[in-house]
């Protein structure tokens, strides 16, 4: 797997062109980088920010608490997803300054509208796939981190979404992110 910056992928991503100059088909998906990754062993535990970490169907995130499968049960909160974007404005929204690592999501994706429907496909890098399960709904402990959190990550799906892994494998910071069809 090639290992580039976020700034390096943002780049390429944004110019929406290959290799060879040209433009990319649109059958290619949309794209986007991978600007964060986060990961907590147990409920309220300190968010552990990491370059790299393996994704795997049994257990989402490894030494994340929230992803692994119960017996039985259909996953869907294996993974939590949120745009850049969104917590810049959230943050803008209230004159904060708070680390996105805050909002407790596993993954920040830059450059890239997250699908906001149930059944979306979303790749990273070469080999992880993940699919939307729901939007991710603030909870209550946002309004711990700043007053109004909550309710400024409430609209339009700016807390983010959750998913289930379908395909695991090693994501790390800088990789392309891509919405399939």
């Amino acid at each position: 797997m090639t290992s580039v910056t976020p700034a390096e992928a943002g780049a390429a991503v944004l110019a929406d062109v290959t290799e060879d100059d040209e433009p990319a088909p649109a059958s290619a998906g949309v794209t986007g980088v991978l600007a964060g990754i986060a990961r907590h062993a147990f409920p309220r535990a300190p968010m552990e920010v990491l370059d790299h970490v393996h994704v795997s169907v049994e257990s989402g995130l490894a030494g994340d608490f929230r992803g692994a499968v119960k017996p039985g049960r259909q996953p869907k909160r294996q993974v939590s997803l949120m745009e850049r974007g969104d917590w810049d404005a959230a943050m803008a929204e209230l004159g904060a300054d708070h680390h996105w690592s805050m909002r407790r999501a596993n993954l920040l994706v830059e450059g890239l509208d997250l699908p906001q429907a149930a059944g979306a496909i979303v790749r990273i890098g070469d080999a992880v796939v993940l699919e939307i399960m729901m939007e991710c709904d603030p909870c209550s402990r946002m309004e711990e981190i700043e007053p109004g959190l909550k309710a400024a990550l409430t609209p339009d799906w700016r807390c983010g979404a959750l998913a289930r892994v379908i395909s695991g494998g090693d994501i790390r910071v800088g990789d392309i992110i891509r919405v399939e069809e």
